[in-house]
């Protein structure tokens, strides 16, 4: 319970009334001159501590900046590439504009004032990107007791569009595969055969190959990381780590691949594919060496190797397998995520259906038409 405690000043006549309460593990002290003041406040405080919403009054001159540093220092399960990420959104487009700012001054119209500066000078979706740090920025003072409130309430955020993707035939990953060289092909074919990430396929090791089995586990990748360093780390989810099975044709080519490097079982910890210098893949510099010309030379200009990927889940669909096999290959954490790499198969999927029912019943119209006819 709050403690009201009469003090009188030096002159002997001024009162003042300190309140004094226990908040976040800290005894918290407010003076008011009236003692009616002091009462409300304690009132008012207790009611918040029952509720849950009561903050320490000095957390909230935290500056908005140090509420950033704070909250990228929290989880120390976060992967680097997200902690590259988030650090780069929060300094360039958070803390230049309010990273100045006491965490309590800053209400909603001031965070809707922001989105829509950003919306004027940056894509969609790298403005949701944008807002989804700050969200989570001021979730972390709300869970510490830093604010009772997050000023992130009721935003408006710009519409996407449009999902940037080049959807890549059957025919179209063939060609890739035979441009890229006999170095990459196989890589190539494990984006758009298996599903396999990029950094899934920077991060396969020979150990991780069971030709005779005929089955490949996914269980490192590589990933970049703060200053563009790589990282090698798990997958990106529990459900990332997988073990998937080869078709025959596959197993062949991958036995090719490794006997050309010289590599066998006795290395377990090679990587299967390397850069022309030997070491592990870099994405920024094998996309312009390797996959930018062989995108040009075969007319794929705009096309992602996570395209790849989206190929292998539009072909899981429409031949026929189902959503959750595709989800366990492709790795996905959650089933929304797999519906939502094949609309491509889904569109066309749906058309079908649609002809098929059309069929039937074109069918039965003509039958009685015909009927009428006699």
């Amino acid at each position: 319970m709050a403690q009201i405690v009469k003090r009188t000043l030096g002159d002997g006549k001024t009162v003042h009334y300190d309140v004094r309460t226990r908040i976040g593990g800290r005894v918290v002290t407010r003076t008011f001159k009236r003692r009616k003041d002091a009462d409300a406040y304690a009132s008012t405080t207790e009611a918040d501590k029952l509720r849950g919403v009561a903050v320490d009054p000095r957390s909230g001159r935290l500056t908005v900046e140090e509420l950033v540093g704070r909250w990228l220092a929290a989880n120390p399960a976060k992967r680097s590439s997200t902690i590259a990420r988030d650090r780069s959104a929060a300094s360039l487009y958070v803390v230049p504009a309010i990273g100045a700012r006491a965490i309590s001054s800053v209400t909603p119209a001031n965070i809707q004032a922001l989105v829509t500066d950003w919306s004027r000078r940056r894509a969609p979706r790298t403005v949701r990107r944008t807002y989804d740090v700050l969200r989570a920025t001021f979730a972390f003072a709300v869970a510490n007791d830093w604010l009772a409130r997050s000023p992130c309430r009721g935003i408006k955020l710009p519409q996407i569009t449009g999902t940037r993707r080049h959807d890549l035939t059957p025919e179209q990953v063939i060609a890739l595969a035979q441009a890229v060289g006999e170095d990459y092909s196989a890589a190539i074919y494990l984006g758009g055969v298996l599903g396999l990430r990029w950094g899934e396929v920077a991060g396969l090791r020979v150990g991780r190959l069971d030709l005779l089995g005929q089955k490949l586990t996914v269980a490192e990748q590589i990933t970049r990381g703060e200053h563009g360093r790589q990282v090698i780390g798990s997958p990106k989810s529990l459900a990332g780590t997988r073990t998937l099975a080869l078709p025959t044709w596959l197993v062949e080519l991958l036995a090719a691949h490794l006997a050309r490097r010289g590599l066998t079982a006795a290395v377990p910890e090679a990587y299967v594919f390397v850069m022309p210098g030997g070491g592990p893949l870099d994405y920024s510099h094998w996309r312009r060496r390797v996959w930018l010309p062989a995108c040009r030379a075969e007319d794929c200009e705009g096309a992602a190797f996570h395209d790849l990927r989206r190929t292998a889940a539009t072909l899981l669909v429409l031949e026929g397998v189902d959503v959750k096999t595709a989800q366990v290959r492709l790795g996905h954490s959650d089933v929304r995520l797999t519906f939502g790499l094949y609309p491509s198969a889904v569109a066309e999927a749906d058309r079908s259906a649609a002809e098929a029912v059309g069929a039937y019943f074109q069918k039965q119209h003509d039958d009685t038409r015909a009927t009428d006819a006699r």
